[in-house]
């Protein structure tokens, strides 16, 4: 099993970055912002992680951990209607033109009976899995494709944002059919980090949107499920759900006993018609800290110990056209830092997500900038300079973000704005 997720932790002291970057928004063409919140029609509990697509067209956001989406729709679309989909419930299609913005959305459970759906033609949930990693070329989109995705990086010391990075990409994604790893351009990107609140250590997350995008199973299978790790785990059906009127299988997973190497357990989720998987969710098992701190950690001080004590992963898929292909995913790592000799100890949360706002079938190799051109160790906060307000983003769709984010994000503002003031007022 590879590592998929690296950070640094380094003693260092740093210089506050200059707020006054002055950074052109995007102004392609004219569009419409429609944004509100998805609950559940019976609990009215909001509903994370649902997927917001303008139908007939590959434009696409999702909602955040409040339940709330935003969705820039071109001027050319707006007669055009929206679909909301999430496991376990009924789509439903509004048209946009009639949408009163900020409005709560409900979505109606799908009720399950386990009799329904048949699993006898598997003789257990290992073989259903070797078979939908094996269809990966026929059920997956299998042509070259140039996606535009978020991405989205934060980084907690408590309970408070220390560090915030976000960025637009373009993600050359190689059919599912073959070997050839995707490539990643930087597009826009932006950051704040406040080094006083991460005191003397600096959290740095290694790999960035590559870390995200190896989250795909399907096109990279060797990080998780290769043909030896599958050996290594127990594999067992669990309750089946439906996605719209589809019935889902669900397969949990777990190391075996005699494994001393932290493994994943989890669930994933297989459409039962394609034998596609459209939704997973996994952690690492972390109860062996040293092992698991080995997997994570790429340099740190020497008198420091560190360990994760969660680590969870998320990945969604879509299906276009009839095929399937990489919509989302989201890392969560929580870890421990102990400082040698002090009686209390620090707690860092990082998290990561990125989601595909649009794509497009590109056979044709593109001409690409050098400087646009990430590799898979580099730092976003490395390449990224400065923060602005939202209209940066200019036409690009991005993900809502979450109550603290947005108030870290207007702490940002506010500084920028004092900037501002102070220098007009030494001129």
């Amino acid at each position: 099993m590879k590592n998929i997720f690296l950070f640094y932790l380094v003693t260092s002291s740093f210089i506050l970055l200059n707020f006054n970057q002055t950074i052109t928004a995007q102004t392609l063409q004219e569009y419409k912002e429609i944004k509100g919140k998805i609950i559940d029609e019976s609990s009215k509990n909001v509903l994370i992680f649902a997927d917001i697509l303008i139908k007939d067209t590959n434009i696409s956001t999702i909602t955040n951990s409040d339940g709330m989406f935003v969705l820039k729709v071109p001027d050319s679309l707006v007669n055009k209607s929206f679909v909301i989909s999430h496991l376990g419930y009924q789509k439903k299609e509004i048209k946009i033109s009639t949408f009163e913005n900020n409005s709560k959305i409900e979505l109606t459970p799908v009720i399950t009976e386990l009799k329904e759906i048949e699993v006898k033609s598997f003789k257990d949930p290992e073989t259903l899995l070797k078979l939908t990693l094996k269809k990966r070329s026929s059920i997956y989109n299998n042509d070259k494709t140039l996606m535009t995705a978020f991405y989205r990086e934060t980084i907690k010391k408590r309970n408070k944002s220390a560090s915030l990075s976000e960025a637009i990409l373009q993600i050359h994604k190689q059919p599912y059919g073959n070997s050839r790893h995707d490539d990643i351009d930087l597009i826009k990107s932006r950051k704040s980090t406040d080094y006083k609140r991460l005191d003397t250590i600096a959290v740095k997350l290694q790999g960035g949107p590559f870390s995200n995008l190896y989250t795909d199973i399907i096109k990279y299978p060797e990080f998780i499920f290769s043909s030896e790790d599958l050996l290594l785990y127990d594999f067992k059906f669990d309750k089946s759900t439906r996605i719209n009127d589809n019935m889902v299988y669900a397969i949990s997973f777990k190391q075996k006993r005699e494994i001393v190497e932290p493994l994943f357990y989890g669930k994933l989720y297989i459409d039962s018609e394609t034998l596609a998987l459209i939704n997973a969710v996994f952690s690492l098992n972390v109860e062996n800290r040293e092992l698991a701190s080995k997997m994570y950690i790429r340099k740190k001080p020497r008198r420091v110990d560190v360990y994760p004590t969660e680590a969870t992963y998320r990945v969604n898929y879509r299906n276009q056209n009839g095929k399937w292909q990489y919509a989302y995913s989201n890392i969560l790592l929580t870890f421990k830092v102990n400082w040698k000799g002090k009686l209390f100890n620090s707690v860092y949360t990082l998290n990561s997500e990125m989601a595909i706002t649009d794509w497009e079938i590109k056979d044709s190799e593109l001409t690409r900038k050098r400087e646009q051109i990430i590799k898979p160790t580099t730092i976003l906060t490395d390449e990224a300079s400065g923060f602005s307000d939202p209209e940066f983003w200019g036409e690009y769709n991005i993900i809502e973000p979450e109550k603290s984010i947005e108030s870290a994000i207007e702490k940002i503002k506010k500084q920028l704005k004092r900037s501002e003031t102070n220098l007009q007022i030494s001129a």
